[in-house]
């Protein structure tokens, strides 16, 4: 009863505070960001490892959420529209970067990608991995599988935070996979997903 209760609470606090920023109240728009700055973070982390970059890409989905703050009408939590809105900004922000950034695996990162998972390889060092084999992969690709996979998200959640059907969704997927794996065939790794 109290979670409820205290749910309910911060529910209906977020709602005054959206309403005071859509007003013009910079206060309020500072809480907001307060608010979801971590889970925001965290989710265009898969986007890019660079700090600095990092940190102009989750300034720019607050920049861009707030031009767009009059838009937000309520049908979804608050949280989902700043998603919603990251997304997007990390989509855009590997279409501009790709031929730049792509980072190719040594041999020996390849070798070491393709052992078994034990104890030799910590999730740090795993992440990274995955990162890079992801970061050969066309934006689009990335992107679906990053949400699926990474974010664990539901093909109709992906559906929407791109604005797709979920045909397309399971198609992209499809075709990101097959991607993937041709990727790894080269290197002679299997994957299983």
């Amino acid at each position: 009863m109290q979670r409820s209760a205290e749910k309910t609470a911060l529910y209906s606090a977020e709602t005054k505070d959206i309403q005071k920023a859509q007003n013009g109240d910079a206060e309020a728009y500072r809480r907001l960001i307060e608010r979801h700055q971590a889970a925001i973070g965290k989710l265009l982390w898969r986007f890019t490892r660079d700090r600095t970059e990092h940190e102009e890409l989750v300034q720019q989905v607050f920049v861009e959420a707030y031009m767009s703050l009059n838009k937000y009408a309520g049908k979804a939590p608050f949280e989902h529209w700043l998603a919603r809105i990251a997304t997007r900004v990390g989509y855009h922000y590997w279409t501009r970067n790709r031929r730049d950034k792509a980072v190719w695996l040594s041999e020996e990162q390849w070798k070491h990608f393709a052992q078994p998972p034990n104890d030799s390889i910590d999730s740090r060092e795993a992440a990274e991995l995955v990162h890079r084999l992801l970061s050969q992969l066309p934006p689009r690709d990335r992107l679906v599988l990053t949400l699926r996979y990474l974010e664990q998200c539901e093909v109709a959640q992906i559906a929407y935070r791109l604005g797709w059907t979920q045909t397309r969704v399971r198609v992209q997927l499809h075709r990101a996979i097959q991607k993937l794996k041709g990727m790894l065939a080269d290197k002679q790794i299997e994957l299983e997903l």
